[in-house]
C-alpha cells in the first residue's frame, strides 16, 4: 500500500500541506476528524472508546481503506502505525515558535500575547493526548523519514517536497494492501480490542452473559466484532443413559456458529482434563455423526479466524442469539 502520514504542531500549517500532498498524488486524504468519524462510524462514540485502545482503532480504519485507496493520513501518531510496510513515507512539519503563533494570529484573529497562551495550551494538550493514546508524548525526528521546516516555505513549497519524496520512494507505484495482509493485521487489533470488550456499533446489546472462562468471554467479542451469529452453551448433547433411561453424563459445547453449522468448544485446561473433554467428543461424534463440532486451543483462535472466512465481516450486523441452555438436572455439563 501506499501510504504517506503527515503530522506537526499546531501552526506549523501540516493539515493544509496534507491536502495538498493528496490533491497532487491523487491520493485519499484522511484528516485527525475524518479518521474521528470513521472511527466513531465503526466502533460507536468516541466518549466510550479508551484512549489506549486508539492505535488498534486507526489501524483497523486505515487498514480496510488501504485495501482500496493509497492513503495521506493527517492525523496524531499515524507514524507510529505500519512501520513494517515498504510503502511507508513518514512526514514532519516544523517551523520556529514564531511563526507559528504568527500563523495563530492570522488563522484565528488573536493578538499575539492571546496567540501565545493558545500555542502553550494546544501543544500541552497534543502531548497529554499522545501519551495516552499511544504511551509516549515527543515525536523524535528520527521516528520519520522526511522533516520539513516552513519557517521560510509555503504549504504548497513542503506539498512538492513531499510529492517528490513520493516519487523517489515510488510510494504511488505500491499496491494497495492485500486482503491476506488486512485479514492478518486485523486480526491482531481486534484480538486487542475484543479484550477492552469493543466491538462495531449497530449491533444488538444483550445484557451480559457470565462465561465459565474469560478466553470463551474473548471468543465471544471477537464473533461480535466480525459480526457473526453465535449461542453460548445452546444445546446439551446426552452421552450415557443408565438403565431407567435417565441421562447421566452429557456435554455442552461452548458455542454454536449458525452460519456454519459449526459448534465450537474451547480448551485451555491442563491435559488431563483435556483427555476426559476428548473422551467426550469422541462419544459425541459416534452418537450424532450429523453434528459437525470441532475444538480448538487459545492458541488455535487465528486459524479458526481464517479457516473459516471470518477475517472480514460478511456485510450487515448478525444479531447474536444466547437463548437458556436446556439439560437434564441430572446430566453431568461437561
Amino acid at each position: 500500500m501506499g501510504l504517506i502520514t503527515i503530522t506537526g504542531a499546531p501552526g506549523s500549517r501540516h493539515e493544509e500541506a496534507a491536502r495538498l500532498v493528496a490533491q497532487r498524488l491523487g491520493f485519499e486524504l484522511i484528516s485527525e476528524l475524518r479518521l474521528a468519524a470513521l472511527i466513531e462510524e465503526e466502533f460507536g462514540a468516541l466518549a466510550s472508546l479508551p484512549e489506549k485502545a486508539w492505535p488498534e482503532l486507526m489501524t483497523s480504519v486505515l487498514a480496510r481503506l488501504a485495501t482500496e485507496h493509497h492513503l495521506v493520513v493527517c492525523a496524531e501518531g499515524a507514524e507510529w502505525l505500519f512501520e513494517q510496510f515498504p510503502g511507508l513515507l513518514r512526514v514532519q512539519v516544523v517551523a520556529p515558535e514564531a511563526r507559528r503563533i504568527g500563523v495563530l494570529m492570522i488563522e484565528r484573529r488573536l493578538e499575539r500575547p492571546t496567540a501565545r497562551e493558545l500555542l502553550r495550551r494546544l501543544e500541552a494538550e497534543a502531548r497529554i493526548r499522545r501519551r495516552r493514546r499511544f504511551g509516549r508524548s515527543v515525536q523524535r525526528a528520527e521516528g520519520f523519514d522526511l522533516v520539513i521546516n516552513t519557517e521560510r516555505l509555503e504549504p504548497e513549497q513542503a506539498a512538492e517536497i513531499v510529492a517528490a519524496a513520493a516519487a523517489a520512494r515510488a510510494i504511488a507505484e505500491q499496491g494497495y494492501l492485500s486482503a491476506a495482509a488486512e485479514a492478518h493485521l486485523q486480526f491482531q487489533v481486534r484480538l486487542k480490542l475484543s479484550r477492552y470488550g469493543i466491538a462495531p456499533a449497530g449491533k444488538l446489546s444483550f445484557k451480559p452473559r457470565r462465561f465459565s472462562h474469560p478466553s470463551e468471554e474473548i471468543f465471544a467479542n471477537l464473533l461480535d466484532f466480525y459480526r457473526v451469529a453465535w449461542e453460548y452453551e445452546p444445546r446439551t448433547f446426552p452421552l450415557q443413559w443408565d438403565r431407567n433411561g435417565n441421562v447421566i453424563e452429557s456435554f455442552t459445547p461452548d458455542f454454536y456458529l449458525p452460519q456454519f453449522d459449526l459448534y465450537v468448544e474451547l480448551t485451555t485446561m491442563k491435559q488431563s482434563l483435556v483427555t476426559k473433554k476428548n473422551r467426550k467428543i469422541k462419544l459425541l461424534r459416534q452418537i450424532y455423526p450429523d453434528v459437525n463440532i470441532q475444538v480448538f486451543y487459545q492458541k488455535d483462535f487465528e486459524n479458526l479466524i481464517f479457516k473459516y472466512g471470518l477475517g472480514r465481516p460478511p456485510g450487515p450486523p448478525a444479531r447474536s442469539s444466547r437463548p437458556p441452555a436446556s439439560e437434564p438436572a441430572a446430566a453431568e455439563r461437561r
